[in-house]
């Protein structure tokens, strides 16, 4: 059977996972009356809650006498890392482009990538049904994209087909009768190459993705790049510099068939496969023959932008909600994160106690975080910080950032005024249609540390915001913080609503009545520059005489509640977001008020 791998590129919500339970479904790879998932590839609680691939997955069909090994990227550059992995896999590859927004800057950043490896693409213009759509428009913008990454001659020759991933129809010319996607399935057997693989050489595969089974043990996942392998063959893992790693004998294999993966006596060159058994290989090892002493070479990974600290829960509701509270509990979850996912790095401090983890971006460490807390885990969270370098001449280099902006014209106004307090510069501001206008920032990345909530309530919601790393460049000066204070709890004990509604005048509040609150918490935000400490247990004064109007029932504002992301980019140096499997609260890394007075002077003196 006739072999074909090919990645599919795509932004965030421009179709690319329904495109591909469409391909699954037409291929005949599921029954006519089986029941099948809407977006069967995002198989993960996260990835279904937020609508967003976060990591990179394979699948196969077959479409008449070939196989399409087609493998699901993540669309945004926080994980970035799966992407550069994945497509070193492939040798074609469908860029999904939106019939109204266009390429994307995530959608660059993968492209680009793409490009650089001499993968040839094939361009689906995405919601061509759509009323807002401008299919000739969107092809322009791909071709100048193409044109600003330096793609060949041939790259540039690209083949367009205009789709409705919803509806299941791919046509050539948007005239053409709709009917199915037999056209994107002719098109992709007609122009991605066959891979490039060598059956009589000795088996070598280079290892992509990881995972572990409760049942197998670690799965490493990979193509196979020469030679054959039989299921319980002896194999030996090479690390890059070719140094061994182990022997061991292979105790399964498997091939991806539909959204299964189902075992296999044995898997030749150019097919991609996954392999059980090995103990110590991790990514970007070679997993080969014993005679081979030469690995495959991997693509290196671009490294970290950001870093948070993450340590044990240390507050008085401690140990409530969690079962997993021990730093060697987290030392052991945090370890097997970044043996998995290379683009994480975690470094332990000193005393033990807390970890900085390093990663692309607040999207990125907080869905980690959230991972945690759903597994039991209760932590700690520090506000996330970029990673600083120094240049040849010793001056101080900062994360610079690309970061594309749609929104109504009547908003561009306080949009560039944010963008130039965060130190953005306007690189470009275009209309694009409809009312909008397309604004481009160069950027810090710390200047876009939580300006995503601030964003959508000036734009009323309607904003769209797209950013993606773009190297580093000189300190840009500093950037105004937080600009309000917080209400910070002084007793400990179950909040009252008769005392959080007389602090309601004070700011917005962060909790309702009834809930545990201790001393050093934040339960609201003051709406002057400096923390207030209150009292949130202080009940009402009972007399025996009843005067008119003194007893009011007590009706409180809804409270603000944070998302953990919108929480950890919140805080400032001095305070903490306690995760817990049921709690997200916000603290003061100093909960005893005389040591918080005592460190701020310090900080101050040391400023001076």
């Amino acid at each position: 059977m006739a072999l074909r791998n090919l990645a599919i590129i795509a932004h965030v919500d421009h179709g690319k996972t329904t495109l591909v339970d469409e391909l699954l479904k037409q291929s005949g790879t599921f029954r006519a009356n089986q029941q099948l998932d809407e977006r069967a590839m995002d198989s993960g609680d996260l990835e279904k809650e937020r609508g967003i691939t976060i990591l990179a997955k394979c699948t196969s069909v077959e479409w008449k006498d070939t196989r399409l090994n087609i493998v699901d990227t993540p669309g945004h550059a926080d994980f970035g890392g799966e992407v550069e992995r994945i497509l070193s896999m492939v040798d074609g590859v469908v860029l999904l482009v939106d019939a109204a927004e266009g390429p994307m800057p995530q959608t660059k950043f993968v492209t680009m990538k793409a490009l650089s490896l001499g993968l040839k693409p094939i361009v689906v213009v995405n919601k061509a049904d759509k009323p807002d759509a401008r299919a000739d428009w969107v092809v322009d913008q791909v071709f100048d994209l193409f044109v600003a990454l330096d793609a060949t001659e041939e790259q540039l020759d690209f083949p367009v087909l205009f789709a409705s991933a919803k509806q299941g129809w791919a046509v050539n010319d948007l005239g053409d009768e709709r009917e199915d996607l037999n056209v994107l399935f002719e098109k992709i057997v007609d122009h991605v190459p066959e891979p490039i693989a060598d059956e009589n050489g000795p088996f070598r595969m280079l290892a992509t993705t990881l995972e572990v089974d409760p049942y197998l043990g670690r799965i490493l996942t990979g193509r196979i790049f020469s030679g054959k392998v039989k299921m319980g063959e002896t194999v030996k893992a090479i690390s890059q510099k070719g140094d061994r790693i182990e022997q061991v004998r292979l105790s399964k294999l498997l091939a991806f068939r539909g959204l299964k993966r189902e075992p296999i006596e044995e898997a030749s060159a150019g097919d991609i496969v996954a392999v059980a058994g090995l103990s110590k290989a991790t990514v970007a090892d070679t997993i080969c023959a014993l005679d081979v002493e030469e690995p495959l070479e991997a693509r290196p990974i671009s490294p970290p932008t950001m870093s948070m600290t993450i340590s044990v829960n240390d507050s008085p509701l401690a140990g409530l909600d969690g079962d997993k509270l021990t730093s060697r509990m987290i030392a052991d979850r945090l370890n097997r994160e970044a043996e998995a996912n290379i683009a994480i790095q975690i470094t332990q401090s000193a005393e033990k106690e807390s970890f900085e983890v390093a990663g692309r971006g607040e999207l990125q460490l907080g869905v980690l975080v959230e991972t945690m807390r759903r597994e039991g885990f209760e932590v700690t969270v520090g506000p996330p910080k970029v990673l600083y370098k120094t240049g040849e001449n010793g001056e101080k280099l900062e994360p610079m950032e690309e970061a594309q902006i749609d929104v109504d014209e009547e908003f561009s106004g306080v949009v560039v005024e944010k963008m130039g307090l965060r130190k953005g510069e306007l690189m470009e501001m275009v209309p694009s249609g409809g009312g909008k206008v397309r604004l481009r920032f160069a950027i810090p990345s710390r200047g876009l540390i939580g300006y995503q909530g601030e964003f959508l309530a000036d734009t009323r919601g309607s904003g769209i915001l797209s950013r993606i790393f773009t190297g580093y460049a000189p300190f840009k000066g500093g950037i105004p913080g937080r600009r309000v204070g917080v209400l910070i709890s002084a007793e400990k004990g179950k909040a009252v609503a008769y005392a959080l509604w007389n602090l309601e005048e004070r700011g917005p509040l962060f909790i309702p009545g009834g809930v545990d609150v201790y001393p050093g918490m934040i339960i609201g935000e003051h709406n002057k520059g400096q923390d207030l400490e209150v009292n949130p247990l202080k009940g009402k004064q009972l007399t025996n005489v009843r005067a008119s109007g003194k007893d009011d029932a007590v009706k409180l504002t809804t409270p603000i509640t944070r998302t953990l992301e919108e929480a950890i980019a919140y805080i400032e140096a001095d305070e903490l977001v306690e995760v817990t499997p049921n709690h997200i609260r916000l603290r003061k890394a100093i909960l005893d008020p005389h040591e918080r007075k005592r460190d701020k002077k310090r900080r101050a003196a040391e400023e001076n």
